[in-house]
């Protein structure tokens, strides 16, 4: 069962931020245009890699997420041999945290999803 905290989905400081600072420091410099231009493509490469390395990072937490949903839904298989006249009413309790917990998961693949789907390479 997965219990550890989340991946951390959102940057602290994103590629696109950072890139932008460095092209507004660039910008005071007085540099050739053919210098400048070759910044500008380094920093355009380095940004793409940038969302590239985070949008692996989402898909791979959404997939850590999904499977380990299906090992809890293997779990609530168990929920076939209990009847509503369980004597240890701790199993009700016991089932609806494995419950809680696919909502969880579900929740926070989703928010990986949600991320890749919200940016573009700049």
């Amino acid at each position: 069962m997965y219990y550890g905290p989340p991946l951390a989905i959102e940057r602290d400081e994103d590629a696109s931020g950072l890139t932008r600072r460095i092209r507004n420091l660039i910008g005071t410099v007085a540099l050739d245009c053919d210098c400048r231009q070759r910044v500008n493509d380094a920093l355009q490469r380095f940004a793409a890699q940038e969302q590239h390395r985070h949008d692996r990072q989402c898909l791979m937490d959404a997939r850590q997420q999904r499977a380990s949903i299906a090992a809890l839904v293997d779990l609530l298989g168990e929920l076939e041999e209990v009847t509503w006249q369980e004597g240890d009413r701790s199993v009700f309790a016991e089932l609806a945290h494995i419950f809680d917990d696919i909502a969880r998961m579900a929740a926070q693949g989703s928010a990986a999803m949600q991320m890749i789907s919200r940016e573009t390479t700049p």
